[in-house]
């Protein structure tokens, strides 16, 4: 499948996406210094939210709508922490445009249908499904309905829930599916990311898979390269200082190169299934064990373990033929530090 100009497959390099979130400081200009900064970093993409406060929550403070989840955003309530961190929808086609300027891919989550509905007037080139809408079962339709690749993030579902999401988005005819494992604890415990999922994923579902992570640091998305993640989504900030909602778990842009470098050198160290014997490798077996004369020998003597050892460098028979050699004759006189060939022995 194709991301605007990037391909997810197997063979690809991995899709590496900044996810702006709420750090903008509710500051347009801010925003898109980060955008540059994530480019400038290294990223392919980077990632919107699309909502307001009002359509993903309702303004209410009973005990259902404040959040006291053990998490940093404890005391608040849903629809005033929706309003501090969303991102004002009339931002969206000046943050596109400045994307495609910087060659950024620029693309969203979006809440409900009328979000999907404005993005779509914005000709996004995918969707991303936040964990916490995954069991949204007719929004994930209406989303995969457009055609375009849809990134699911898992991190609250059940095995059953990510099957129905799948399903919803095959049942519309869109196969343009990539899941991404992800802990939804803000900051996560390393110790929870659990990333041998992915693969489970790629197994169950025959989709891509990838990781959106909210640990501190890079161990995280590095390792999740060697277990297959085409696509990588971590959260970016331009200054911690600038605070915010998420500016605890998000990383800034030496952080975030250090992320990209990380994974690019992963994808190189992984490379491809290889035997072929370079010239660098042929070179190399010159310091290879092989079968020395170590006793200067004269004509009919006999080859024996104390005259003849497997030692560097490897100019000799290979040290397998010993047997061969061991209890045969001298064909000429052979003196110490000659490499055993064939034609040496009678």
């Amino acid at each position: 499948m194709n991301i605007g100009n990037y391909t997810i497959d197997t063979k690809s390099p991995t899709f590496i996406i900044a996810e702006l979130s709420a750090n903008h400081g509710n500051d347009i200009n801010i925003a898109k210094d980060t955008m540059k900064a994530a480019k400038e970093a290294g990223a392919d993409a980077i990632k919107l939210q699309t909502y307001t406060a009002d359509t993903i929550t309702i303004d209410c403070n009973n005990d259902y709508f404040k959040i006291n989840s053990g998490t940093i955003w404890d005391g608040r309530t849903l629809h005033d922490l929706y309003k501090e961190a969303h991102t004002p929808w009339e931002w969206h086609e000046e943050l596109i445009k400045y994307a495609k300027e910087l060659d950024l891919v620029c693309f969203s989550s979006p809440f409900d249908k009328t979000a999907v509905d404005f993005l779509e007037t914005l000709s996004v080139p995918a969707y991303k499904v936040a964990s916490f809408e995954i069991t949204d079962i007719p929004l994930i339709e209406y989303i995969a309905s457009k055609g375009k690749p849809v990134i699911i993030s898992t991190g609250i579902a059940t095995l059953g829930e990510i099957d129905d999401a799948v399903k919803a988005c095959r049942r519309v005819g869109n196969d343009q599916i990539i899941l991404l494992k992800c802990t939804s604890a803000y900051p996560a415990k390393i110790e929870d990311a659990n990333l041998l999922t992915m693969q489970n994923l790629k197994e169950t579902f025959k989709v891509e898979i990838g990781l959106s992570d909210h640990t501190l640091g890079v161990t995280a998305p590095i390792v999740s390269v060697a277990l297959g993640a085409k696509v990588i989504e971590k959260h970016f900030i331009l200054e911690k200082s600038i605070g915010g909602p998420d500016a605890s778990f998000s990383l800034d842009k030496q952080e975030f190169k250090m992320l990209v470098n990380s994974v690019r050198d992963a994808e190189k160290a992984l490379g491809n299934v290889d035997y072929e014997l370079t010239d660098k490798k042929v070179k190399s077996r010159e310091f290879c064990r092989s079968l020395f004369v170590v006793k200067s020998i004269k004509a009919g003597d006999v080859f024996t373990e104390d005259n003849v050892r497997s030692i560097r460098p490897g100019y000799g028979l290979k040290p397998q033929h010993i047997k061969s050699v061991i209890g045969n004759k001298a064909r000429q006189d052979i003196a110490k530090g000659t490499p055993v060939s064939w034609d040496i022995i009678e």
